[in-house]
Formats: C-alpha cells, sequence, structure tokens
C-alpha cells in the first residue's frame, strides 16, 4: 500500500518534532547596576504583561558594582546586554578593545527639558559658596571615570580647576555619599536619582550645580550589546525588544500608577512613597517611551570625554549603534495598541 506524501510529511514531524518545536527559550542576560533606572533590566517582573516571555526568550538580570564590572562581564561572556553608561562605552571601545559593542536602547538620560538632571550636592555650612570654593576640596562620585565624574571633572573645569592639582576627586558607593557629604568627609557629592532623595539630604545639603548645566542632555545609561550575539538570536531579540516596549508603556500608563509603584519598590526596597514621589515623574530622569537613545547626546558626551584626557582618539558613535531592532519593536507595539 502506498502511503501519500503528505501523509509521510506528518509522521516525520510527528516524530522529529516540528520546526522550533522544543526549543529552549534564548535566556539573555542581563546586566545592571542600579535596577530601576532601565526598565529593560526587570521586565522579568511582570512576565504576564508580555506576549513572548518564556516562548522566544527568558531573562537572567545580573547585578554588577559598576559599569566597568559589567564590561568585564561582557568581555568574558558572563552576560549578554549591559546597562552602560557612556563614559564606560568610550573606554570599553578604546581601552578594553571591544570594537563590536552597539548601543541597542535607551536606558535613561540626563538633562532633557523638564525632567531632572543629577546634581552636585554641597553642605549648607556656608563653606562651599561657588564653584571657585571648591578649590582645595574634595568631590565624591560613585567611580572614577564614571559618568557623574566626567560631569563634575568639566564644570570644575571651565572654573580652571583640574581634577589631582586643584581638588580631589575620590570613589564611593551612591547610597553612602550622603553619609560621606553630612560627616564632611567630601566637600561635593555627585549625586543621582533615587540616591537624590535620601531623607538625610534635604535638611543640611543644596544642590550647587547639575549635570545639565556641565554637560548639555546626556545618554546616561544606553543598554548595550556585542554584535555576534545581536545577530546570532535577532528573532528572539525581536521579541524581547517588543516586549520591553510594551512594558515601558504599561509603566508610564497613568492608570498603573499604584501598580508600578507596588512593583519598583518592591524591587528597590525603598518604601513605596518615596517610589512614588520621583519615579517615572518630572523628577526622574527621562525614559524614551519606545525605549530610543539619543546618538546626538551620546556623541557629545563622548566627545567631552575625551577633551578630558580620558580617550586617545575620536569615536563615531553611529558605527557603534544597532538601532533597527527598537525601531521595529516600537512599531509592533504601536500597532498592537491601535496607533
Amino acid at each position: 500500500m502506498r502511503i501519500p506524501f503528505l501523509a509521510i510529511l506528518t509522521i516525520l514531524a510527528l516524530l522529529l518534532g516540528a520546526p522550533g518545536a522544543g526549543a529552549e527559550p534564548l535566556k539573555i542576560r542581563h546586566g545592571w547596576v542600579i535596577l530601576i533606572n532601565s526598565p529593560s533590566a526587570f521586565l522579568y517582573a511582570k512576565p504576564e504583561l508580555l506576549r513572548h516571555y518564556g516562548k522566544s526568550y527568558v531573562e537572567d538580570s545580573l547585578h554588577f558594582n559598576g559599569t566597568s564590572a559589567e564590561v568585564t562581564g561582557i568581555a568574558t561572556g558572563e552576560v549578554d546586554l549591559i546597562t552602560l553608561a557612556y563614559s564606560s562605552m568610550g573606554t570599553a571601545i578604546q581601552n578594553a578593545h571591544l570594537d563590536d559593542l552597539r548601543v541597542v536602547m535607551d536606558g535613561f538620560q540626563d538633562g532633557v527639558d523638564g525632567y531632572v538632571s543629577s546634581p552636585y550636592i554641597v553642605r549648607n555650612d556656608g563653606i562651599i559658596k561657588t564653584i571657585e570654593d571648591l578649590k582645595g576640596k574634595v568631590m565624591v562620585v560613585n567611580q572614577i571615570g564614571s559618568a557623574v565624574d566626567i560631569g563634575g571633572r568639566a564644570m570644575l573645569r571651565m572654573h580652571h580647576l583640574t581634577a589631582g592639582k586643584d581638588y580631589t576627586v575620590v570613589e564611593a558607593p551612591f547610597p553612602t555619599m550622603a553619609a560621606m557629604l553630612l560627616e564632611k568627609k567630601a566637600d561635593i557629592a555627585a549625586d543621582t536619582p533615587p540616591f537624590m532623595y535620601d531623607p538625610r539630604l534635604a535638611p543640611g545639603t543644596r544642590t550647587l550645580f547639575s549635570m545639565k548645566e556641565s554637560m548639555g542632555p546626556s545618554q546616561m545609561i544606553a543598554i548595550v550589546g556585542r554584535a555576534e550575539f545581536l545577530e546570532k538570536n535577532r528573532a528572539a531579540l525581536a521579541d524581547y525588544f517588543e516586549d520591553t516596549v510594551r512594558f515601558i508603556h504599561w509603566m508610564l500608563a497613568p492608570e498603573n500608577r499604584a501598580a508600578v509603584v507596588a512593583l519598583v519598590a518592591d524591587l528597590s526596597k525603598q518604601p513605596p512613597d518615596q517610589i512614588d514621589g520621583y519615579f517615572l515623574t518630572k523628577k526622574d530622569v527621562y525614559h524614551d517611551p519606545d525605549g530610543m537613545p539619543n546618538l546626538v547626546a551620546l556623541q557629545s558626551n563622548i566627545d567631552t570625554q575625551r577633551d578630558l584626557g580620558f580617550l586617545k582618539d575620536k569615536i563615531d558613535v553611529r558605527k557603534y549603534a544597532d538601532l533597527a531592532p527598537i525601531a521595529e519593536a516600537a512599531k509592533r507595539v504601536a500597532i498592537a495598541e491601535g496607533k
């Protein structure tokens, strides 16, 4: 008896499985330094909102102490996507020779009109009244060469003060800066949300200048991956970026505010009222609704970094960006939302 060809194909499909059947979802290992600053690093917390989670991809969220550690992690294959400051982007390309790094999405932006800009704060004890008063003093930053370090140095350079010669730069984790400043272990602190809203700071400190004043708009954090990973996993990453944009839209919708505050308070272990007071409001840094980074700002930021001597050669950031996936993701979501 002859078996029809179509029947043979059906039997083979049942025996071998249809194409892609049983394939494991792509595990996307996403590094971060401050979790709640980049929504893409914690969308795993709301899988019920996502169309593709657990099907084409899953996310493994990994904490790093700083962006320099993230660079090491992506260089060694420990992590796939990282939250990279503009300052670490330049040094990773030139000093770590990671010429295949690609900016794929917005993390957050500083200095956008109408939104907060990272402050450089001093005590209200009258010692520091002007930027020139910082001569001989101590500035604390989270990391030498970090985005806020570059921003502080840029402003002080405008006032003819040079690090190492006219003032000292020391490192400390963001959560400890309030104590360092109030205990007079530093004279100025480079702060950022959410740490700038530490209730200990308001009574005894003030902002001397902001990052926007020294740097203009900044692509403070961008989501970055390596070209080979992006090309190899294009289909799964398309689903991931689509779900990320969908997640950002959910977070920004006013009707979801209570749920968003509860989620972020749980993840960050901060009081809900403190989260509600700034997160994703005009008191926060700017998050692009569609995850699109500002490459013009990024270019300006890296140029300033080079001017300060942290980079040897000029970097054309357009060569280190792959924005087609996030642009396509935004289109998918817009169609699904009927826009």
